[in-house]
């Protein structure tokens, strides 16, 4: 199939194309990297009016920290991100997780912001954003406004975005250093394909090897990335006797999707057994990191 007729529209600025979703609101489609909504016009699965190219604005590539949060731009291409030795060192679960992200084919066009805007329950970058605490940065003609990465994804391929909205950037709170470790893992048909289920985790352990904080994500598992519930680990020894605690509650307390990949009692299984060794994963790294660091 071929898309129907649209407008195609390409603006030379920012505000060039906040006038055009002013205009166009609910009838107008964003393209980024267009790994996705691609296929969803020839599959007709998605029938704008118009369709807004943002690839010509330059301002949306920029990469910059400040203040312990580093801000990457809507455009900010998968490929340059998993280049970039800031990545590697300030966002190393984003690091970790990018080579699963697509193909090298495909990941020097894919952006980190299209992947968050369109949001796919299965999707690595979302899931990324909420288990670091994460904020999408939103823009209209007339307002920005910020969301936390937890609330902005809604279900699938749904998001918090009003109609004349663009993701603009996205903000990643810098936690490297001091205890830290970071871990990512996912299981899929093939390499590249869509995530069966994804697990992220981020802890921060004291010198006595005890969780000072913990942060588990889990993608592909329902109908958006989401955090499994940690409350009182702080202070627990982390071990792992407590990773497989912490995945066996997340896998009872889950309420799968289920598709033509997996059963709900699948990924339940999936999620006890991958997200113990990506916790424990963490465990180990923030420990060498504690040690390192003389926490």
């Amino acid at each position: 199939m071929k898309p129907v007729a649209f407008e195609y529209c390409r603006p030379d600025s920012l505000d060039e194309a906040l006038d055009l979703l002013s205009e166009f609101g609910a009838d107008a489609s964003v393209l980024a990297g267009g790994l996705s909504l691609g296929a969803m016009l020839n599959m007709r699965l998605v029938r704008p009016a118009a369709v807004i190219d943002i690839n010509p604005l330059g301002e949306l590539e920029t990469v910059e920290a400040s203040r312990g949060v580093i801000t990457t731009g809507a455009l900010v291409r998968q490929a340059a991100a998993m280049a970039s030795a800031e990545f590697a060192g300030d966002l190393p679960l984003v690091a970790e997780a990018l080579p699963h992200v697509g193909h090298y084919q495909t990941r020097p066009r894919g952006t980190l912001g299209g992947s968050v805007a369109h949001a796919d329950p299965s999707a690595e970058i979302p899931l990324c954003l909420v288990t670091l605490g994460g904020t999408v940065m939103l823009r209209s003609k007339r307002k920005r406004r910020t969301v936390p990465a937890a609330e902005f994804f809604q279900g699938v391929l749904t998001t918090d975005r009003r109609p004349e909205e663009m993701v603009t950037a996205l903000d990643w709170p810098e936690r490297r250093g001091g205890g830290w470790g970071y871990a990512f893992e996912e299981i899929a048909q093939r390499r590249g394909d869509f995530a069966i289920i994804a697990v992220a985790a981020a802890v921060r352990l004291d010198g006595d090897g005890r969780i000072r904080d913990i942060s588990v994500g889990l993608g592909g598992v329902e109908d958006r990335p989401f955090l499994a519930d940690t409350d009182g680990c702080a202070g627990l020894a982390a071990d792992a006797g407590i990773a497989r605690e912490i995945a066996a509650a997340a896998a009872a307390a889950a309420a799968p999707v289920t598709d033509l990949q997996a059963t709900p009692q699948y990924r339940r299984e999936l999620v006890r057994v991958l997200g113990a060794r990506t916790i424990s994963r963490a465990f180990d790294r923030a420990r060498g990191a504690a040690e390192v660091g003389g926490c």
